[in-house]
C-alpha cells in the first residue's frame, strides 16, 4: 500500500462514521498523488500527510440559552482549528441542523487549501452549531449567539483564530457575537470578520463570495477562448453567495435563470430579478414562493430540480452534496459546458467524475468560492491598520485575487500533467505552499 492510501485508511479508522470528512480527505489525497510521489520518502518520514489530515485541535462545547417562552434550550457546537502553518486559523461559523463533527472537520480541512490559494497569510479552521436560526426571534438569536461566544471566546483572537459567517450566520449574528466578545474581553480587535460597516466591517464583504465566483468563472472561460457574456446560468441557493453570484452574472453579461431554497426552486426565463430576490430573502426573510407570486414570468416548483434547466454554466451555491450524479447527467444532456462551485463541496464525488469525463470544465469550491475568505482577510488587514477601504478598492483586490487563483490552479494542473483538471490543480497549488511552510517550521 502506498503512502497516500495508508494515510486515507488511517483517517477512516480514526474518524469512524464521518462520511463528509472522509469524502473531503479522499478527494484531496487522490488528486495530490503526482505531487506526493515526487517527494514521497521525505513526506512519509516527516508524517506530513498525517499531520495535515489531523486537526491541531477540536473544541466541542454545549450552548445553553433561553427561548422566548422561558424554556432552556441546549445545542451542540464546535470549533476545529485545523492548520495555522501560514497564518491564524480562519474560517466561518455555520448555524444549521446538519452541523456535526464530520461536517465541521470536512469544512475545516477544505479551508486549509482554500486559504492557501488566496495567497494571503491565513490558516484553516471552521466552526458551527446545530442551532437553526430559522423561525427564531431576534432576541432568541442574540441569546444563542451570546451564549455561543461565551464558550468560544477563550480560543479565538485577532492573531489566533478569526471566525467569519457561513450558512445561517450573517451580519446580525456576527454583530451579536462580536458585541459579546468585546464585552467579555474588554478589547476592540478584528477577531470576527463580516462585521457591520459601522464597527470595522469591510465594504464588498457581503458580495465577495458570489462576485469572486463569477470573476473566477469568467477567467476560466477566457482561458479557453470562451466568454461569460451571453451565457445562460443556472444557480442553486438563495443565500448570500447565490444572490451576489446572480447579481455579478448580470453585470458580466450573462443571464441567470434559476435559484432555490430548502423548500423549492425558481425558473425565470426572463432572468432572475435581483432586486426582488433581495427583497424576499434579505428583507422579508421569506420563501421563494413570494418571489414567484410577485413575478409573472417565474415558475416555482416544490422540492429539487434546479439542474434540469437548460444552461451553459452551472453554479451550485447552496450546500454540500447537492449536485448528484443524475443532476450531472441532466446538465451534460442539456449542453452545460462549465460548473464552478459556489458552495463548499456541493458536487458529489460521482458527479464530479462524470462531469470531468464528459469534458465539462469543473472547478471546486476551494478555488472558485475563495473570494469570501479572501475579502475576510482584507477586512483583517483594514482592522489592523485602522483603515477603511472603498468598495472599488476591495472589489479590485478581490478580482485580482480570483484571477491569480485561477492562473495558479491552471498552472499547477499543467505542471503535473493534468491540464484542465482544476480539482487536482487547486489541491496541488494549495498543498505545496502549506507543505513548504510546515516543513520549514519543523515537527510541531
Amino acid at each position: 500500500m502506498n503512502y497516500i492510501d495508508e494515510v486515507y485508511e488511517r483517517v477512516v479508522n480514526q474518524n469512524p462514521a464521518q462520511p463528509e470528512f472522509h469524502q473531503a480527505v479522499k478527494e484531496v489525497l487522490d488528486s495530490l498523488r503526482p505531487a506526493i510521489e515526487r517527494n514521497e520518502e521525505k513526506f512519509r518520514r516527516d508524517a506530513l500527510l498525517e499531520r495535515l489530515t489531523t486537526p491541531d485541535r477540536i473544541i466541542q462545547f454545549r450552548v445553553a440559552w433561553v427561548d422566548d417562552n422561558g424554556q432552556v434550550q441546549v445545542n451542540n457546537a464546535y470549533r476545529v482549528q485545523y492548520n495555522n502553518a501560514i497564518g491564524p486559523y480562519k474560517g466561518g461559523i455555520r448555524f444549521h441542523p446538519s452541523v456535526n463533527a464530520s461536517v465541521i472537520k470536512f469544512l475545516g480541512f477544505e479551508q486549509i487549501f482554500k486559504n492557501s490559494l488566496t495567497g494571503l497569510p491565513i490558516g484553516g479552521g471552521k466552526g458551527g452549531s446545530d442551532f437553526d436560526p430559522k423561525g427564531k426571534s431576534d432576541r432568541e438569536i442574540m441569546a444563542f449567539c451570546q451564549s455561543f461566544i461565551t464558550e468560544l471566546y477563550k480560543y479565538i483572537g485577532a492573531d489566533v483564530d478569526v471566525p467569519a459567517g457561513d450558512i445561517g450566520v450573517g451580519a446580525r449574528e456576527i454583530g451579536y457575537m462580536y458585541g459579546q466578545y468585546k464585552r467579555i474581553r474588554g478589547v476592540y480587535e478584528g477577531v470576527l470578520t463580516g462585521k457591520g460597516l459601522s464597527y470595522g466591517g469591510s465594504l464588498a464583504r457581503k458580495e465577495a463570495t458570489g462576485y469572486g465566483l463569477l470573476y473566477f468563472t469568467e477567467e476560466m472561460l477566457k482561458s479557453t477562448g470562451d466568454q461569460l457574456a451571453g451565457k445562460t446560468v443556472a444557480v442553486s441557493g438563495a443565500g448570500n453567495v447565490a444572490i451576489y453570484a446572480i447579481e455579478k452574472a448580470w453585470q458580466l453579461g450573462a443571464k441567470p435563470v434559476t435559484c432555490s431554497d430548502s423548500t423549492g426552486w425558481i425558473y425565470d426565463p426572463e432572468g432572475i430579478d435581483v432586486a426582488l430576490l433581495k427583497e424576499v430573502k434579505e428583507v422579508k426573510r421569506a420563501r421563494l414562493t413570494e418571489y414567484a407570486a410577485a413575478r409573472p414570468s417565474a415558475v416555482y416548483t416544490p422540492g429539487k430540480g434546479v439542474w434540469s434547466v437548460k444552461c451553459d454554466v452551472a453554479l451550485p451555491c447552496a450546500t454540500q452534496n447537492e449536485l448528484h450524479l443524475e443532476d450531472a447527467k441532466m446538465l451534460v444532456a442539456n449542453g452545460c459546458t462549465a460548473v464552478c462551485e459556489g458552495a463548499n463541496m456541493p458536487t458529489t464525488a460521482e458527479a464530479t467524475e462524470y462531469l470531468q469525463k464528459a469534458g465539462v470544465r469543473f472547478c471546486p469550491g476551494k478555488a472558485a468560492n475563495a473570494g469570501g475568505v479572501a475579502t475576510s482577510a482584507l477586512e483583517m488587514s483594514q482592522n489592523s491598520e485602522r483603515l477603511h477601504w472603498s468598495f472599488e478598492e476591495v472589489d479590485s483586490k478581490l478580482k485580482g485575487i480570483m484571477v491569480n487563483i485561477f492562473r495558479n490552479v491552471d498552472s499547477a494542473a499543467k505542471e503535473y500533467g493534468m491540464e484542465g483538471n482544476y480539482v487536482a490543480g487547486a489541491n496541488i497549488a494549495g498543498f505545496l505552499k502549506i507543505a513548504d511552510a510546515m516543513t520549514a517550521q519543523g515537527i510541531v
